[in-house]
């Protein structure tokens, strides 16, 4: 425990990427093809490159991209990540593929089109696929960002969980990228997040309220969360292959194991830049909560999970242009008026925060752009209109992906 990173000590980043055919962006399940052309021919699950590792995922027409170790400093990744896109890309050239951003594909349909990873710890997914059918889009299609914070002991995870419950209802204001499925509106600026919070239906305790409970020490998260969630999948999973922390899918799960909690409530966006930026902005406001600048611990700890689920389904629906109106809930975050836009709060809090936090301020490009034009969805629905063909959307997510391509925000 004594060597175990402190708050803030060191942040861990995953980028979830769909693999697409270059010309019809169709997804291509072509992931080990892939990892394996990195490593010179030989099978593998995982590629390292310096600081930054390519990984598998469940389906074959995902590949994640993520910090080998914890960094130390955020500044220094967006420039990472950029190198290692931009090294993939004969790779990607080889294939005929590319990496196509936002959390889900807009037409793939995944009953037909998904295939899983047939390698190496195949089991678990197989476990997976048995109990819950992964050929679906809470599954198949759900590209996301996560977000790991060390902790040390129980004294630190408090006050972290604690914040951390606070700002997962706002991140979809910041990060919601999947308007589409199936080729049409859903009627959610943050699709994955709908998605995503019924996927595992058939064991609802694995995702619980997708917030998680109001609880700040080890032993009574082991007890009330995942002792409670290892004894409800153990009847549908023959031979323990699924009792990990990993089973845990809440929108921040704690990892005791290795001493963080990880944050999966952030759709990818269309360049790691983007992603970074919002990641700098979380973990800004994050330590302005773990110091009590603007409300105390006891404050933190007593807020309902049924308040934070009902705002994160509203802000889920309509990022930034969900109606806030909690004026306690507000006022946590030094708000004094009793509601607000999830936009107009962010956009108090950001220019609050970059005032004093350099990290923030000289990753803010991204963000002035989320705050001026709207999220990554909101872009996305203003270039393809009110009505749109499947031309339309290969259209408008082509220049999506050039995004990544050219290292630029979409800005149709």
């Amino acid at each position: 425990m004594a060597d175990r990173l402190k708050l803030f000590d060191a942040y861990g980043i995953e980028l979830e990427y769909m693999l697409v055919d270059r010309g019809s962006l169709a997804v291509r399940p072509v992931a080990d093809v892939l990892l394996a052309s990195l490593a010179g021919g030989e099978l593998t699950s995982e590629y390292e490159s310096g600081p930054i590792t390519w990984s598998n995922e469940l389906a074959l027409h995902v590949i994640e991209l993520k910090t080998t170790e914890p960094a130390n400093k955020i500044r220094p990744l967006p420039s990472r990540f950029e190198k290692a896109i931009r090294d993939l890309g004969p790779t990607l050239d080889a294939l005929n593929v590319r990496l196509m951003p936002t959390a889900m594909h807009p037409w793939m349909d995944p009953v037909v089109e998904t295939a899983l990873w047939p390698h190496q710890y195949h089991e678990i997914y197989d476990a997976y696929d048995k109990i819950f059918d992964c050929h679906s889009h809470g599954w198949a299609n759900v590209q996301s960002v996560h977000l790991n914070l060390p902790f040390a002991d129980d004294q630190e995870f408090a006050r972290l969980h604690a914040a951390v419950r606070l700002v997962l209802p706002l991140l979809p204001a910041l990060a919601a990228s999947s308007p589409v499925v199936g080729g049409s509106y859903t009627g959610q600026l943050d699709s994955r997040m709908k998605f995503y919070g019924d996927h595992c239906s058939r064991v609802p305790s694995l995702v619980g309220d997708l917030i998680p409970e109001p609880i700040y020490d080890q032993g009574t998260y082991q007890a009330e969360i995942l002792d409670r969630l290892f004894a409800d999948i153990r009847p549908h999973a023959a031979g323990g292959a699924l009792l990990g922390e990993f089973l845990n899918a809440r929108g921040a799960i704690a990892r005791f194991d290795r001493g963080s909690i990880e944050l999966r409530v952030m759709d990818v966006q269309e360049y790691p830049g983007a992603d970074i930026a919002i990641c700098a902005a979380v973990v800004a406001l994050l330590k302005e909560l773990v110091a009590e600048s603007w409300s105390s611990l006891h404050q933190q700890q007593t807020v309902s999970t049924e308040l934070l689920r009902g705002i994160l389904d509203q802000v889920s629906e309509r990022a930034e242009h969900a109606k806030i109106e909690s004026p306690d809930y507000l006022k946590l975050f030094g708000y004094s008026r009793s509601s607000c836009r999830a936009g107009d709060l962010w956009a108090f809090l950001l220019d609050r925060m970059k005032r004093h936090d350099e990290v923030l301020d000289s990753l803010f490009a991204p963000l002035q752009v989320i705050t001026d034009r709207g999220t990554l969805a909101t872009r996305i629905c203003a270039a393809l209109g009110k009505k749109f063909t499947l031309d339309d959307l290969k259209d408008v997510y082509d220049e999506v992906a050039d995004s990544l391509d050219h290292w630029e925000p979409f800005q149709p």
